[in-house]
């Protein structure tokens, strides 16, 4: 790309608008982003600032208009006037918390990783766990034709993006498990590590052997076992995953029953990643994973991986991801709603605790009544699994616009939180706008969300690292522009809650104003969409909107998360951080509440007093006192006039409820894609994420609050800062099943 087609802004427009704009921090706010979103300037010994995040984001994010990178684009300068102007309206947008890219964008954007995986903008991911070839893609391993089908592939891609910082959907319904051969045949794994690796002891603990030693009773040669040395490289970790896998099938290149995987060049626990960021878990969590996932295969020689099989190879993968506290991971297991195996599966205690928790399990359903109350019945025990209707997300847009035979006929499951419907291999793309706090500083919603379409229009031009993506990203464009803090919105801006009551047939009464006034933006985004893709000559995206459960996003503007109702009117939220996190002093000075972690070792947990918006008007619900009826009628709003994609939910429930949960749930099949339902748990555990508290209360801990986190975590770290630490339990969505970043 020539140096005239790259768009920077002026320091001059970005002093101006630090000046006359103020960001829109939440409580939580600050304290939330400089743990999870300022990258580490290694140059300057400290982590970013907002405004140079900011930028950082909105440049990266413009300079991927293709039209910057053909030469036979006429008039650049015409366009590079035009994209910075936009690209100052989008600073001013984000640096004021009006709305965000997803936190995904704001930690990678703009960055060299970036530019080299396109992948890294995207927080999640669905694919079909059947057979499939690697083809043009980044990770190919060694030993295939990568026009071959393997079993290992989707696995592989399930890592790939986990290790990315991504969250991944995927399927195990009967019609893609039927899909994976016999298993041939056993194989016996030996892994081997040599001494001099920093994490030789751990890793031999785990169940790997000393090279030396191995080798000295076991020479390679032409008739030795199949080996692989792994690259210090997460391509070298997938492909050893897919090795394990892939050497249990005819199409293996070798005959020998035993495999040997080196892991002697992996770097040791703590050691600098370079590229995305964070620090190394050591190779100990490979070394069980790749163990476990070979007695799974081994297990089932001679007949075909179960549904549950297949769940468990992906949890042991999540598992391996997140070990070491290094990573966070997400997964959603989708089955078929009467696989008794696949529904019942986290009632063994044992293999839950050892790896089950580490997907949210779904089922797939076709809007049948008699489905949701059979579910109804499994949720009311454990709180799972959540549901999706395929049908409807194949044939609906939007609920208002009527069926179509073409809508998203491709759709197979969903990203982690069920806000986008997704094909095989596609990511979801989104962007937030928190619609009240943008008319509080004043903006026109129409404008902003336009902006929005064209940030996540312009994601889809990255350079992706697996074939499968590259294509349905290309054909389908697909976006997710969601509004956050909706609660908040529909009382500021209506007075009241958006449902107005119930008919006698129980249907919802929607407010008529919010009707109209939300139909009017989803087109503001369609018409931007429409417009933008003519200029760029691509096709327009399939799908546009959505209502994203949001977390961590939200804390930065203090806004209630998605269409969730705030948990209490006045709470405690408690953080956790590790215990040499330089911002424990400055919160300490402060005085908030600081005390170790009940759960977890050098960990510190950190208490931060919550006044919701309109928490004491009289129209103001929570969580813990709206109907799990309204939630659900709330959830069916958003689908019928906002979401073409769809709308992220974990509805709450009292004990109250439980009974009539089946009847609930019922009354509103065919109308949600996708749903979850969690009972409200209040203070129900001590050092609970979320504790409700009195009005008194609140004003008790503000009043022993004495100063600013910023400006004294200013004061005490001057010349230095730390590049290797994150908040400990924080999530991009409020339910914890998508990633931080």
């Amino acid at each position: 790309m020539d140096e005239g087609s790259v768009i920077t802004l002026d320091q001059a427009f970005v002093d101006q608008v630090n000046q006359s704009v103020e960001p829109h921090w939440g409580p939580l706010g600050w304290v939330t982003y400089k743990r999870t979103y300022a990258r580490f300037i290694d140059a300057e010994n400290r982590s970013e600032e907002w405004s140079e995040t900011v930028q950082r984001v909105v440049e990266g994010n413009i300079n991927l208009d293709p039209r910057l990178h053909d030469d036979s684009v006429t008039d650049k300068d015409a366009l590079v006037r035009t994209l910075t102007n936009e690209a100052q309206s989008l600073y001013k947008l984000i640096y004021g918390l009006a709305a965000t890219p997803s936190g995904r964008n704001l930690w990678v954007s703009g960055t060299q990783y970036q530019r080299e995986h396109g992948d890294s903008l995207n927080n999640c991911w669905f694919i079909s766990i059947k057979p499939q070839r690697y083809g043009d893609s980044a990770i190919v391993p060694s030993y295939v034709n990568a026009q071959q089908e393997t079993v290992s592939m989707p696995f592989a891609f399930m890592f790939d993006q986990l290790m990315k910082g991504g969250g991944v959907g995927f399927s195990v319904t009967r019609n893609n498990i039927e899909h994976i051969p016999k298993v041939a045949c056993t194989r016996n794994l030996t892994i081997v590590v040599s001494s001099k690796n920093g994490s030789a002891e751990e890793a031999c603990k785990s169940g790997a052997v000393d090279r030396d030693e191995w080798l000295a009773h076991h020479p390679v040669t032409e008739d030795a076992p199949f080996y692989y040395e792994v690259p210090d490289t997460r391509e070298g970790w997938v492909e050893a995953l897919a090795t394990v896998i892939d050497a249990h099938f005819d199409y293996f290149p070798k005959a020998h029953d035993s495999i040997v995987i080196d892991i002697s060049r992996i770097r040791a626990r703590g050691e600098r990643i370079h590229g995305f960021g964070g620090t190394a878990s050591g190779a100990a969590p490979l070394v069980e994973m790749l163990l476990d996932v070979n007695s799974i295969v081994n297990a089932a020689v001679h007949g075909h991986l179960s549904s549950v099989d297949a769940t468990d190879i992906g949890n042991l993968i999540g598992k391996a991801v997140v070990a070491g506290n290094v990573r966070r991971s997400a997964e959603l297991a989708l089955g078929n709603w009467d696989d008794e195996a696949f529904v019942t599966m986290k009632q063994d205690q044992q293999k839950l605790y050892h790896h089950r928790w580490a997907s949210n399990n779904s089922v797939a359903v076709s809007g049948d009544r008699q489905e949701y109350e059979r579910i109804a019945d499994s949720i009311r025990v454990n709180g799972e699994p959540g549901v999706v209707d395929l049908d409807l997300s194949r044939h609906y847009g939007r609920l208002v616009d009527g069926r179509s035979d073409s809508s998203d006929i491709l759709a197979e499951g969903t990203n982690p939180c069920g806000e986008i419907t997704l094909e095989n291999g596609e990511p979801c793309n989104l962007f937030e706008v928190f619609p009240d706090i943008a008319q509080q500083q004043g903006w026109d919603l129409g404008t902003v969300f336009s902006l929005a379409a064209r940030f996540a229009k312009r994601v889809t031009f990255g350079h992706y690292d697996w074939e499968v993506s590259r294509k349905v990203i290309e054909r389908n464009r697909r976006i997710g522009i969601s509004m956050s803090g909706i609660q908040d919105w529909f009382l500021n801006r209506f007075g009241h809650r958006v449902v107005t009551g119930f008919t006698q047939q129980r249907e919802p009464i929607f407010d008529k104003r919010a009707i109209a006034e939300v139909d009017a933006l989803y087109r503001d985004v369609v018409q931007a969409d429409n417009a933008y893709s003519a200029q760029l000559h691509c096709p327009t995206s399939l799908k546009h909107t959505t209502v994203k459960p949001s977390g961590t996003v939200a804390k930065l503007a203090g806004a209630s998360e998605g269409m969730h109702f705030h948990y209490a009117p006045y709470l405690i939220q408690r953080i956790r951080f590790q215990e040499d996190d330089p911002l424990l002093p400055a919160l300490q000075a402060c005085g908030y509440t600081i005390e170790p972690d009940v759960y977890t070792e050098h960990t510190m947990c950190v208490e931060f007093p919550v006044e919701a918006e309109n928490a004491d008007s009289q129209r103001f619900a929570s969580a813990g006192t709206v109907s799990a009826q309204e939630q659900l009628a709330t959830q069916t709003f958003l689908q019928t006039y906002w979401a073409d994609n769809a709308v992220s939910c974990t509805i709450t429930f009292q004990e109250s409820e439980k009974p009539s949960l089946p009847s609930i749930l019922s009354d509103y099949a065919g109308l949600i894609k996708s749903t979850s339902m969690l009972p409200y748990s209040g203070a129900g555990f001590k050092q609970a994420p979320k504790e409700p508290i009195s009005k008194t209360t609140y004003e008790h801990i503000v009043g022993q609050i004495s100063d600013d986190p910023h400006q004294v975590f200013l004061r005490l770290n001057p010349q230095h800062d730390r590049d290797d630490l994150v908040l400990v339990d924080q999530s991009d969505c409020v339910s914890g099943a998508c990633p931080v970043r």
